[in-house]
């Protein structure tokens, strides 16, 4: 079996819209927060020193949003539901997150939208339809920009009817390698002020007020996948109680041999 890693890396070094800040604790800085807490806590008094190489355990400490890197977003990250109540990444259902899946070449697509009859084409091109619960992924190409601001600029979405034609499907995870699986916020805003529809205004994400589906963002390497069909994708989201998304390590899984290559 191969595995191809389809996530891209939480990384504070690169350029993000809300900051990213890692902190390593040392082993060293270990040894001595692990004495401090000791006699704070229990009024033991233990000696760095006697620990092998006075060492004992790297921390890293973060602060981030759960959109940051590759994850799931969750029903309750699109505001209210017309259902019922929307439920949050914690109360998923773990099937929805290891599926068969397809791979959607959208390398070629300017910068904007997609509409319902380009995805049509590509699946006639594929020779395959999704089919229900399958997990569709959106190669756009724009994971090559991840770290620099142009990530978060340059990019190609979904609109109204090519998510609604995919949950009409029944599609319920469908992912990007893009920041968004909308369009720009630019083309949105020059759209909507063009046209006054506020159907131009963030259409993937509002359509999950309608209808419970999940989108997996931030996605990465969809060209590696050989095939546009015949895998299976793992996309497990982090449980964070009570959270509009979680962050997930996606991954491809092929059975084929003839793939190990």
């Amino acid at each position: 079996m191969r595995i191809i890693d389809l996530s891209s890396p939480i990384d504070a070094s690169g350029w993000e819209p809300n900051t990213v800040t890692h902190e390593i604790m040392s082993a060293v800085e270990g040894a001595r927060h692990m004495a401090d807490r000791m006699r704070q806590n229990w009024g033991v008094d233990v000696d760095p020193s006697v620990l092998p190489g006075g060492e004992l355990l790297t921390l890293d400490t973060l602060t981030l949003t759960s959109h940051t890197g590759t994850h799931v977003d969750a029903p309750s990250h699109y505001g209210t539901a017309t259902y019922g109540q929307a439920r949050h990444i914690d109360e998923m259902p773990l099937d929805w997150f290891l599926r068969p899946a397809m791979v959607v070449d959208l390398t070629r697509v300017p910068v904007g939208t997609v509409g319902a009859d380009e995805l049509r084409a590509e699946f006639d091109r594929i020779g395959h339809t999704p089919e229900p619960m399958d997990i569709v992924l959106l190669h756009t190409g724009a994971d090559r920009l991840v770290g620099t601001p142009k990530y978060f600029t340059d990019f190609v979405g979904l609109d109204g009817p090519a998510t609604n034609l995919l949950l009409d499907l029944g599609v319920r995870v469908i992912g990007t390698d893009a920041f968004s699986l909308d369009a720009p916020f630019e083309h949105m805003i020059k759209k909507y002020d063009d046209t006054g529809d506020q159907a131009a205004l963030w259409p993937a994400h509002i359509a999950g007020r309608a209808r419970e589906y999940c989108q997996i963002e931030r996605l990465a390497n969809l060209g590696a996948l050989p095939r546009p069909t015949g895998f299976t994708v793992a996309c497990f989201p982090v449980k964070i109680a009570g959270a509009g998304a979680g962050w997930a390590r996606a991954v491809a899984f092929l059975d084929d041999p003839g793939d190990a290559g």
